[in-house]
């Protein structure tokens, strides 16, 4: 989510793909214990079966720690480490399972996991450029194949969670009722618990809510969505871009693209062209831009407090002009 330290992985070679199997976490070379003793270079060694030569903190994020580890080949990694006991326990999980799910996706610009258990996503590291316009609108286009690729239903088949908040994944085939009640719903409530909206707010966003199916527009298929895309998940490269950090889901394509433009991407006119080549957006797509934003903007009330009401308020009565 927005707010968050952007010290993510940065190169995007690394060792195979990790993850769990049905004897439990795995590394690239087969089953692994679930280290929660030594120093996190042991712990990230025995994860990704290499040796790990170095590994340093780089800070935190909500309740995990961002770590730096380097191979014994020199191979830099990027490590997110939860402790025992951990509030957010499962959010790693979530993670790349979102992640490999949306990597099925032919050209997908999705970061790969490199191993990963309850307590530690292995990540590779990314060597960051300046945005540009081609990679913008190579960006469009893999997003595009990305959304199209599709799912099953609206929602996941594993538990979700946005930022270190728990999200309902339970999969449905109706995509208002979906979205109301459990992308918008859980968060409203949590606002209003916490002091953030007040009961008047909570009633204007309940209209929203009300009329989500007048307000949708044409129904559309489950799409294979990042789900938390905003400007700090997209790490630019020299003529591509790499996603990071999904809340991925079966869901509304038209959500991803809300969400860069809410908090702002450069050339972001080149990413909305280049994917309206491939899959042109529904008539009245503009007009459902706050709509869509609604959700994220909840979730940063839950998160970083009543900063977000005056956004969270104009998104909801810009929302409702299209009623």
């Amino acid at each position: 989510m927005e707010g968050e330290p952007i010290a993510h992985a940065r190169g995007a070679d690394g060792p195979g793909p990790g993850g769990h199997g049905p004897d439990g976490p795995r590394g690239p070379h087969g089953p692994r214990r679930d280290p929660l003793t030594g120093t996190l270079a042991d712990r990230v060694s025995a994860l990704v079966g290499r040796e790990v030569r170095r590994a340093a903190k780089a800070g935190v994020s909500h309740d995990w720690t961002l770590s730096y580890a380097e191979l014994g080949d020199g191979t830099r990694l990027f490590v997110k480490s939860l402790t025992r006991g951990s509030p957010a326990m499962g959010v790693l999980a979530a993670e790349a399972r979102g992640l490999e799910w949306l990597g099925r996706c032919f050209g997908s610009p999705m970061i790969a996991p490199v191993a990963w258990d309850d307590h530690l996503l292995v990540l590779p590291w990314v060597a960051e450029d300046d945005p540009s316009p081609v990679a913008a609108e190579r960006l469009g286009r893999q997003l595009a194949g990305t959304h199209l690729t599709g799912a099953e239903a609206f929602g996941a088949d594993w538990p979700g969670f946005i930022g270190p908040l728990p999200m309902d994944n339970t999969p449905h085939t109706d995509w208002p009722t979906f979205y109301a009640e459990q992308r918008l719903r859980p968060y409203l409530r949590a606002s209003v618990d916490q002091g953030s909206l007040t009961p008047g707010d909570a009633r204007e966003v309940e209209r929203v809510m009300d009329a989500v199916a007048e307000l949708a527009g044409d129904p559309e298929p489950p799409a294979r969505i990042h789900g938390d895309l905003w400007n700090g998940n997209v790490l630019w490269r020299d003529r591509d871009v790499v996603l990071i950090d999904p809340a991925a889901h079966g869901g509304h394509r038209e959500a991803d693209l809300a969400m860069l433009a809410l908090f702002g991407l450069p050339h972001l006119d080149r990413v909305r062209d280049a994917y309206n080549e491939v899959a042109p957006l529904s008539a009245g797509w503009r007009a459902r831009v706050a709509l869509h934003q609604l959700h994220p903007l909840l979730v940063h009330l839950c998160l970083f407090g009543a900063a977000y009401r005056t956004t969270t308020m104009e998104a909801a009565r810009s929302a409702l002009r299209g009623v």
